[in-house]
């Protein structure tokens, strides 16, 4: 029985793209806790799993360009963590801006807001920061709408340009928008007219 256990925790696994996170309770389906931690740990020696962090694992990620394994990407281990822990979040700052594309910029700190407590994750010259706020900020929301909300805040209302809300605007899909536009309607006002232009109610 253990054999089995250890074998679909293992074809989870390979099935999986490369550059997938994992925590234990990705498994709790198949098994124990218990069982769980130390058919990873033994996937981790055997290389086919990188440990990242306690109880966050990767699917490590081959560029045969490169000729390298890719650097795990701190957005997924952030997601996995909150994941975890069952805390929504969402990027904020810097951070928003730059898995938007509307930085370039390299953040040295990888910053979230959240609904959990603060906290502060490092690996490998990595940091990823977790801000407490208030529930009603990000509860209730999707990802892509809480990931809007911080960037236009980061940007300020000034500095909201025509390029920026049509940058915005080709990245997101019909149905995001539609979701964002709904979601937002309780935003402070100027960001929710900016939202309306992006989702092209208002062209003005």
């Amino acid at each position: 029985m253990q054999s089995s256990y250890s074998g679909k925790i293992k074809q989870r696994i390979e099935n999986s793209p490369p550059g997938t996170i994992f925590i234990n309770s990705d498994f709790t389906d198949i098994a124990t806790t218990e069982t769980i931690r130390r058919n990873l740990n033994r996937l981790t020696q055997a290389g086919i799993l990188h440990h990242v962090l306690n109880g966050i694992y990767e699917k490590p990620k081959y560029s045969k360009l490169l000729k390298e394994y890719v650097a795990v990407d701190p957005n997924k281990v952030a997601m996995a963590i909150a994941r975890n822990y069952h805390w929504t979040i969402a990027p904020c700052g810097d951070t928003a801006l730059n898995l938007l594309g509307l930085s370039a910029q390299v953040t040295a700190v990888w910053s979230y807001i959240s609904d959990g407590p603060y906290r502060k994750y490092e690996w490998n010259n990595v940091c990823i920061e977790f801000k407490h706020r208030t529930n009603k900020e990000i509860s209730g929301l999707s990802y892509m709408t809480r990931l809007i909300i911080q960037a236009l805040k980061t940007l300020g209302k000034e500095n909201i340009s025509t390029e920026v809300i049509v940058m915005l605007s080709n990245r997101l899909t019909s149905e995001e928008k539609a979701t964002i536009l709904k979601e937002s309607a309780e935003s402070t006002d100027w960001i929710y007219n900016i939202i309306r232009k992006i989702c092209g109610v208002d062209k003005k």
